[in-house]
């Protein structure tokens, strides 16, 4: 991980794509333990709280929930969090911890266009996403798509141990629907609220 040019990358464009971020042999864990739990994995909502709820025709996705001692993501969450340690030392950002979870996009699922901030809240300031598809082409679909300005895109093909990171409040973004199943672990590097 080159932590100079990530930092170069988010102060000049607002985000970075780190193409190995995770080594083979890790995505497949990572996979492999998605799979294992697929009985804890529930449908994607929006909205908060008491506005929360389940469209799948904004968001098709099932998630499970990554707990900060997770023995199975350790690796990945020990990296990630000397990602945020960096970050903060850098560019003073305050990040205090990652909320995370897996995802997992069934073929022909998608997530319109959104922000990853809820209204009247900034507690979420960068944006990360590990994804863990082994071998996966263009043909198979489910890219990032992130809106650069109205007028420019880029799409992010999801290929296993690719992690990109963005500005939480900068950059809307969707997934393009997927040929097949798609995962990731994906999470926000959260300030404290006040």
């Amino acid at each position: 991980m080159d932590i100079d040019l990530i930092l170069d990358d988010l102060v000049e464009h607002g985000f970075t794509i780190v193409p190995q971020f995770l080594e083979s042999s890790e995505v497949h864990i990572l996979a492999s333990a998605m799979q294992e739990r697929r009985d804890l994995f529930y449908p994607a909502g929006i909205g908060r709280k008491e506005g929360h709820i389940v469209q799948e025709q904004i968001r098709g996705d099932n998630i499970c929930w990554i707990d900060a001692n997770d023995p199975i993501a350790a690796r990945a969450l020990s990296q990630l969090d000397e990602l945020k340690q960096s970050l903060n030392a850098a560019l003073y950002l305050g990040l205090d911890e990652l909320e995370c979870h897996f995802a997992a996009y069934p073929a022909g699922s998608f997530y319109a266009r959104h922000l990853d901030q809820h209204r009247g809240e900034d507690s979420r300031v960068v944006t990360v996403v590990l994804y863990l598809n082994p071998e996966w082409t263009e043909q198979d679909g489910g890219e990032l798509r992130l809106y650069l300005d109205e007028h420019r895109h880029l799409d992010i093909l999801p290929q296993g141990g690719k992690l990109v990171i963005f500005l939480s409040n900068r950059f809307e973004h969707e997934v393009l629907i997927s040929q097949r199943e798609r995962l990731s672990l994906t999470g926000w590097f959260r300030r404290r609220s006040m």
